[in-house]
Order: structure tokens, then sequence, then C-alpha cells
């Protein structure tokens, strides 16, 4: 896979590019967990994206060649049979508004077609990406593609930007005292932005410590703590939440990615299903 700087312009709401040539995945199907992170992605063959309900749904949903897919809290489950080249970007709080139009929450836990939300320029822009078999022009591409969707917006409203900086560092209790706004507006604007409430998009990037430092070596105990969690119980059942998996479920899969876990039931495509709906 290959990875790309963001420009200038876009490093507010973009925090990277990538292109990836096909690849055959380990299994037909697979959960992806959740990150809190919405992204952009464009599939450059096949018949698109297939969601599917559960790991027991047999029929799925197509959605489209190019998608975006809004901030999760709750896994999805894909159509991983059919190995596709695709380029995309990872979003930061804020693209939402800056690149669509749209508040991050109206887009939460789905995926919705690029040309739903950008028309004609997203359709133009997967015909672009089909016809250039470099990677790195690819990505130019798309970079280009999002630079043209950039709206004259003001920058991420202040208070957010700091509440989004201290939940890093689980401090926002008091940034929320201290604001100069009241807290129906405070959490109005964090949704709009993140896609979640601030208590519930900490939870979000707790989940994340655990799952950017891999299968520990030590126990689910130390891990947990080290996390911020108060006690394994407690990770436990956020963990399972989250992922509708346990942590013991997840080490055993052993994927190569923290977030894309192989199903062992293998999707049926014996029918092709063109209805388009939200994930």
């Amino acid at each position: 896979m290959l990875t790309a700087p963001t420009a200038a312009a876009l490093c507010p709401y973009v925090e990277g590019f990538w292109a990836r040539a096909a690849q055959a995945a380990p299994a037909a199907r697979e959960r992806v967990l959740p990150s809190g992170r919405m992204h952009v992605a464009v599939r450059l063959d096949g018949e698109g994206l297939r969601l599917y309900a559960d790991a027991a749904d047999t029929r799925g949903w197509l959605v489209a060649n190019a998608v975006v897919a809004g901030s999760r809290d709750r896994p999805y489950f894909k159509d991983t049979s059919q190995p596709s080249r695709s380029v995309g970007a990872l979003l930061r709080p804020g693209a939402a508004p800056a690149l669509f139009g749209c508040r991050a929450d109206a887009l939460s836990n789905r995926h919705v077609a690029l040309e739903a939300l950008c028309g004609d320029a997203a359709t133009q822009l997967r015909q672009d990406l089909s016809t250039e078999t470099d990677e790195q022009r690819q990505i130019a591409t798309l970079q280009a593609f999002l630079l043209g969707q950039l709206r004259p917006i003001r920058a991420l409203h202040t208070p957010i930007a700091q509440a989004l900086a201290a939940l890093r560092s689980g401090d926002v209790g008091r940034l929320v005292e201290a604001i100069g706004c009241s807290h129906r507006y405070f959490i109005a604007q964090f949704r709009a932005n993140a896609g979640f409430a601030p208590k519930r998009y900490t939870r979000l990037l707790r989940l994340q410590q655990v799952l950017a430092a891999g299968n520990p070596s030590a126990s689910w105990r130390d891990a947990a703590l080290a996390a911020g969690y108060s006690d394994q119980a407690h990770f436990n059942r956020e963990f399972r939440e989250f992922t509708g998996l346990t942590p013991q479920a997840w080490r055993a899969a052993a994927s190569a990615s923290a977030h894309h876990v192989a199903c062992a039931t293998a999707p049926v495509n014996s029918v092709q299903d063109g209805r388009r709906r939200d994930a």
C-alpha cells in the first residue's frame, strides 16, 4: 500500500491518502471494527462495495464504487471476495462540513455513495482514477478532487478543536467547564464535526488505544488499565459493545490489521442485489 502526504490546504481535514493494489483477502468477508473516523474510498475494479447486515447475511447490498464512510461506533461487514485496486483518504473531524457540506453525525454509521454528496464530479473522479495505473498519480487525482470540494468555511470552532485535543489527553472535563458557550451548543457542534458526542467519542478513542497496541504480550488486565479502563470487566464490556467480539475472539483472529477481522461465514453472492441503502 502506498501512502502520501496531504496538501497544505487539506491538512485540517485530511489525515492522509493511500492507494492499494488488488490483494486477495484471507476470507470472503470481513468484520471491520469501528475507529470513530471518516474516510473516502474509491474501488477501481468490480461492482463496488457490498455490505452485509451481519455475519449471517448471505445477500447483502451494493453501495457504490466510490463511497464516503461516516464515523462509526459499531462494526460493519463487507465483501472481500473480489480483490480490487483502491484509493482513499482518512479524514479528520471537521471534514464533513468542509468537504461535503453536511454534518458528520448525518453520516455516522453509514456508507454513502460519493456521487450522492458530490454529484457528477464524483462520477468523473472514478472515471479518471480507473484509467490511471500509477498509484502516486491516483492519490494526486483524489487530492485535486477534494481540493475542488473544499468549501470556504471557517476553521474548526475553537472550543471544538480544543476539546478534540483534550480528549486525546483525557482532560476534556476541565475544558468543557472553561468554554464560553452553552453545554448544549458545545455538544451539537462537537457532533456536527466529529460524528458523536464527546463522551462516546472519548470511549472510541480509548478503544483505539487498545487496538493500536495490538495483541498484548501482558495480560488483558494490564492492557485495559494502561488504556484507562477501570478494570478488566469494564474493558470487556466496552470491547464487546463496540466490536461485537470478546477481546479473546479478536486476539484469536490474529489479523494483520487491527480493525479488519476475517469472518468464518462466507457470503453467498449468487443473487446480485443492485439495491443501495445505508449501512
